[in-house]
């Protein structure tokens, strides 16, 4: 998508935003006032979705909900290191990448196919495994559109070719916001089966790989003279996308019960997309991809054990 496009994608979104009236009363307001009419909103919100959550799907649902939040609030850990430093060694963050595309690895495979082909199997004797495969392939597809269609940048391209405009650093943002609505669904679903181990591995998994993707968003707002503190806000709400698509697995399965093999083989094929697409492409991109490779084994091996231990 054209420059041209992406800019008016955007000051759509900004448009209608700054044109809502309540917003423009927030906004008004002294700055103190306005955080905290914010932050009360924000905790009434909680309040209400979590209390829906227990009530409608139960304790696990809840937890599973709040595993997400906790997954997603990562980012922000990961991007912490923005406000002291401008800029991290190729080798550092690449070692860090090539874990989290470890971690990620064997969470998908742990967490969600194998219990996905065992589930499956109950309901459909000996066919597990092909519905699996079948949401793997939509899973991919779901990215593939996604990747396509929203305007963004892909997390493998040479972000230092693209500081000098604003713009595109924000459709980077966009970019890991779009990847990171999967993962939070995978949280979901895995917890919608009642099986909380699964669950807490899965968010674990999740948490240690948005580590790096919110060091990823945060340094290059920090490169082109942003607040650091804001910035590692905004690499924050980029991973609280995924309490919402936590909320849309959790519901869908609970609901639709049948759908759950299908949709744990979604999750881990959109994960994988991701993990192939962009993470290990990322890592190999500017040489000394030896880091990354190890990085990218020892990764699974502590999810394997980790896996392992909680069992």
């Amino acid at each position: 998508m054209s420059d041209f496009n992406s800019s008016k994608f955007f000051d759509k979104c900004q448009s209608q935003l700054e044109s809502c009236s309540y917003y423009q009363k927030i906004q008004a307001l002294p700055k103190n006032q306005r955080w905290m009419v914010w932050a009360a909103l924000f905790l009434a919100s909680q309040v209400v979705v979590f209390g829906s959550l227990y009530l409608f799907f139960g304790e696990i649902a809840a937890i599973g909900l709040f595993a997400s939040v906790l997954a997603g609030l990562a980012t922000g850990l990961g991007a912490l290191p923005a406000a002291f430093f401008k800029q991290v060694s190729n080798n550092v963050f690449n070692g860090l990448l090539g874990g989290a595309a470890g971690v990620m690895l064997a969470a998908t495979s742990f967490s969600l196919l194998i219990p996905g082909i065992e589930y499956g199997n109950e309901l459909w004797p000996d066919k597990g495994l092909w519905v699996v495969a079948l949401g793997m392939l939509f899973g991919a597809f779901f990215l593939h559109i996604a990747d396509n269609k929203l305007p963004h940048i892909h997390f493998n391209e040479d972000m230092s070719q693209h500081t000098e405009s604003l713009q595109k650093i924000w459709l980077f943002i966009f970019a890991i916001t779009i990847h990171n609505f999967p993962e939070g669904m995978s949280v979901g679903v895995s917890f919608a089966t009642g099986d909380i181990h699964n669950g807490i591995v899965l968010a674990i998994a999740i948490a240690l790989q948005n580590i790096p993707e919110g060091l990823a968003v945060a340094l290059p707002l920090v490169a082109l003279g942003f607040n650091k503190w804001k910035a590692v806000g905004i690499a924050t709400l980029t991973g609280l996308v995924e309490p919402i698509g936590a909320l849309m697995g959790i519901t869908m399965v609970s609901v639709f019960s049948p759908v759950l093999p299908f949709a744990m083989g979604f999750a881990a094929g959109a994960m994988l997309f991701v993990i192939s697409e962009e993470i290990i492409p990322e890592t190999h991109s500017k040489g000394r991809s030896r880091y990354a490779t190890f990085a990218l084994m020892i990764g699974f091996i502590i999810m394997m054990a980790l896996e392992s231990l909680l069992g």
